[in-house]
């Protein structure tokens, strides 16, 4: 069965679930559908980007048709013009039997037009398309007018699809399916005694001042040592603050990194850190793929009951959970965790988990029988 996987930008390197998508669903049977196409083709597929040049003719049609689309579908999302009708003749000629769109916001541009090709289209929820979207009213509104478009939905987490269902989005037939990881890359490795990673955007989302000041005050004496990979806004504060509070010594911040890189790093981690919390604008998590890695490699995870995470972490089993914003509670969660009786026991524990919950080939598999299923083949 010939897919098209419906994205935001292609290529994104750190987009590791869609990229799976795009290399293997179907035995890699697809093709992509982005809005933005950045001339990387890791996958060698036919593409269509959808934002290019407007010409004159659609120009002048814009405003109608961005009013056209608003007071029809919510949204003005959707192409039109020569956009549209190029997009029309991509899926014919490349013979697409079904579109997954891999974000909702995604789905709001290409469901209209599946339906009028008689595509079946499904949408994949992620984190912000069912948190942070949601604060915009026009985006509710289409959602619930796209469901009945969708031949289904899947979900990173139950976490998300409660989110959407208490602002009245729901579909029949929704399913849980998490990204996965790929378990054989991602395996423990030799473990330096208390050595503490987090991995991630430094952004509010991810609240890194707190889980440094919880790491500096839970291993004061201690040789501990915490790794950050990732950049972004905060990074030049938590830079400041590792020397404001001493543990400069003790703290290495290595920036943005490859996957590779981050995974070597899990593999000889005993712990991963994550303070994931809701932003001030709604954003939340889906259930971070970061995390799911990090059991896979036998770390023993302190983190936040926040979004889908308390449905990979066992609390006292293969890791710790505390509060949003608890950074008090957080601290004592380290100290629990590097002072733990049991720290062999919950990593073993971690990873079979890991081994029978997010499995990654498994998912995909499941991924596609879903599909099947619903269309009856």
């Amino acid at each position: 069965m010939r897919a098209a996987i419906g994205t935001s930008d292609y290529h994104v390197g750190g987009e590791t679930f869609i990229n799976r998508h795009i290399g293997l669903l179907f035995g890699g049977d697809t093709v992509v559908v982005c809005g933005r196409f950045n001339g990387e083709d890791a996958h060698g597929k036919p593409i269509f980007e959808r934002r290019t040049r407007m010409g004159a003719a659609d120009l002048v049609a814009l405003p109608f048709w961005t009013l056209w689309n608003r007071a029809r579908h919510a949204t003005s999302r959707l192409p039109f013009g020569r956009s549209r009708r190029d997009l029309a003749e991509f899926l014919r000629r490349e013979r697409v039997d079904v579109i997954l769109a891999e974000f909702g916001t995604q789905a709001l541009a290409l469901a209209p037009l599946a339906n009028e090709l008689g595509i079946p289209i499904f949408s994949y929820y992620r984190g912000t398309d069912a948190s942070k979207a949601l604060r915009a009213r026009r985006i509710q509104v289409a959602y619930r007018k796209m469901m009945p478009r969708l031949a289904g939905v899947f979900s990173v987490s139950q976490f998300l699809l409660d989110n959407l269902a208490r602002h009245g989005v729901r579909h029949d037939n929704a399913h849980v399916i998490p990204s996965g990881v790929d378990v054989r890359r991602f395996a423990p490795g030799s473990k330096a005694p208390l050595s503490c990673l987090a991995v991630g955007r430094f952004v509010e989302k991810k609240a890194p001042l707190i889980t440094l000041r919880s790491f500096a005050q839970a291993t004061d004496g201690t040789e501990a040592r915490l790794e950050f990979i990732g950049d972004g806004p905060l990074l030049d504060s938590a830079q400041i603050l590792a020397a404001e509070l001493g543990v400069a010594g003790r703290v290495t911040f290595h920036g943005a990194q490859k996957h590779d890189f981050v995974r070597d790093r899990l593999q000889r981690a005993q712990f991963f850190l994550q303070h994931s919390v809701t932003a001030e604008d709604g954003n939340t998590e889906g259930l971070p793929t970061a995390i799911q890695e990090a059991m896979a490699c036998g770390c023993i995870t302190v983190s936040t009951r926040h979004a889908g995470i308390p449905e990979a972490i066992d609390e006292g089993q293969t890791g710790y959970l505390v509060a949003e914003h608890d950074a008090d509670g957080f601290t004592r969660a380290i100290g629990s965790a590097l002072t733990s009786g049991n720290i062999d026991e919950m990593a073993a524990r971690a990873r079979r988990v890991a081994e029978e919950r997010f499995d990654n080939d498994v998912l995909l598999k499941k991924l596609e029988a879903q599909i099947c299923r619903t269309l009856g083949r």
